[in-house]
């Protein structure tokens, strides 16, 4: 017999070994020897004083707790039929794997480097200042999910099996509590490791996986993709082509722009980063003094509030994390954070952005159409350049300087090793952000008894939230005008995050070997 129990525990109880048996015994009346529990679902509920673990289990009584048995149909695809696929971060991954067991073979060309030797491109933009446009934060194996910190919460139910990407992830080296944390999260230090190990599923079924190869032109033929040019000199034959190229690839919105096929503008959202040391957030979160108790996480939180008709809110935040340089050309400063799997640094940070409507807010770059969102926040990152002294380092200004309109004369220690100068954000912004993101700040410090301190720095900018730019697709995912090409992911302006953007590489995938 199988019973489903909620049981809360408190935080003293959630040290005694043992205690959710004793609990579950007590709930079902039986002896603790009679049954077997297994943990469905674990949360920290911290909004009084009181924090409460909260448990869902399965107790199994008189039976044993079954294996869970993570296994896929990864088939031998070295002779079938090929799907090329343009990029390797999340959705390209999950379209490769989930060509394997649909029993095609995927050809990946990414053009960056493998995690191995990304790193010392990564080391170059944090100590050098040297920005290395194919090999970067971005750009690489795994695409920016790799150094995005591994958060795994999704909103997107509805668009696939989130479960089954957790259990593909946990094929591939993943710890099995993503499969049970409410917020599961695997950390940056983690990651290239779980993305080398689907690298290697995918070339050990047959697939194949080509580095520093970028896709430079398409060749198209009554209005039917026919091959791709590698490297400017180089040509593929193709057949059917899932561009999974992020968010960032602004260089593929321009070739497909320039051969006139059909782009729309995007809402989005820029603004900067927030960043407090981790135990103001911990004491605010938990109603803590001091440190925060050992059984609790680095605390995190998520905050909204409407501004003159536009959402101001907190975006991607990451508790014990730091803040890392993710510009993909040189002239630009472009920040974003993440968190190594223990959450241990000394500082919390979290983008704060403002909804920007691609329709309404920039009537200045309606000559660039379609790419309109794009050129705007390229030019908001040309400032943080010029503003942080023409280096990957960084404008910055203390929390209360910028709300209350005064140039900070020194700035509080930060984690973004290329460093931080003092910057008049509040001036330097657009009115569009920057007087949102003031009153937001002032609203935020409300909700949040001392978040707004002069401990906190803000850094700019954030302007990689998402695409700026849709590439259209019809029912069958298939771009409307282009037969054989299907955008997927967050470059395609279908997802947002490592999760979406994994199912939607999978949904890219069945679409794709459709009558192939």
């Amino acid at each position: 017999m199988i019973k489903t129990l909620q049981i809360r525990l408190s935080l003293q109880e959630e040290a005694q070994e043992g205690i959710l048996k004793k609990k579950a015994a007590k709930y079902l009346s039986l002896e603790e020897q009679t049954f077997s529990l297994k943990i469905v679902r674990k949360s920290i509920d911290a909004r009084k004083p009181k924090i409460v673990f909260n448990y869902k289990l399965l107790a199994y009584i008189n039976e044993h707790v079954p294996e869970d048995n993570f296994n896929f149909d990864y088939k031998d695809v070295s002779k079938s039929k090929k799907v090329h696929i343009i990029g390797f971060g999340p959705a390209g991954m999950w379209a490769a794997l989930r060509c394997l067991e649909l029993g095609y073979k995927p050809v990946v060309l990414e053009r960056g480097k493998n995690v191995q030797e990304r790193r010392r491109d990564l080391k170059a933009i944090n100590q050098d200042h040297l920005v290395h446009e194919d090999s970067n934060y971005c750009f690489g194996e795994g695409g920016a999910g790799t150094y995005s910190d591994g958060k795994l919460y999704t909103r997107s139910l509805k668009r696939g099996d989130v479960r089954r990407v957790f259990e593909s992830l946990v094929y591939h080296g993943a710890t099995e509590e993503i499969l049970v944390d409410a917020h599961p999260h695997i950390g940056t230090n983690k990651l290239p490791k779980i993305v080398q190990n689907i690298r290697e599923t995918i070339i050990d079924r047959g697939g194949e996986v080509h580095f520093n190869t970028k896709v430079t032109d398409f060749q198209i033929q009554n209005n039917t993709i026919k091959s791709l040019v590698l490297n400017d000199t180089d040509e593929q034959q193709v057949n059917r082509v899932i561009l999974a190229t992020g968010h960032s690839a602004r260089d593929i919105f321009y070739l497909l722009n320039d051969k006139n096929i059909s782009l729309k503008a995007k809402s989005f959202a820029m603004g900067v980063r927030a960043e407090h040391p981790q135990h103001i957030i911990d004491s605010i979160q938990y109603h803590c003094k001091g440190e925060r108790d050992e059984l609790l996480p680095a605390a995190a939180y998520s905050l909204v509030q409407q501004v003159k008709n536009r959402g101001v809110y907190s975006f991607c935040m990451c508790p014990g994390g730091f803040i890392v340089p993710a510009a993909t050309a040189p002239g630009e400063v472009v920040v974003n954070g993440m968190s190594p799997s223990k959450r241990n640094n000394l500082y919390a940070n979290s983008g704060i952005v403002v909804e920007i409507n691609i329709d309404q807010d920039i009537p200045k770059f309606e000559k660039f159409g379609a790419l309109k969102g794009l050129e705007y926040q390229k030019n908001l990152e040309r400032l943080a350049f010029t503003s942080g002294g023409r280096s990957q380092t960084a404008p910055a200004q203390r929390l209360t300087d910028f709300v209350e309109g005064t140039l900070s004369t020194d700035l509080n220690s930060t984690s973004y090793q290329p460093g931080l100068k003092s910057a008049p954000m509040h001036s330097l912004l657009p009115k569009l952000i920057g007087s949102r993101l003031r009153q937001g700040f002032a609203e935020f410090g409300k909700k949040m008894k001392g978040y707004y301190t002069a401990e906190a720095n803000i850094i700019g900018v954030e302007s990689r939230t998402s695409s700026p730019v849709t590439i259209p697709r019809n029912e069958q995912l298939e771009h409307p005008e282009i037969k054989g090409l299907f955008p997927c992911g967050e470059g395609g302006g279908y997802a947002g995050g490592i999760v979406s953007a994994a199912m939607d590489g999978e949904r890219c995938a069945e679409a794709a070997v459709v009558g192939l």
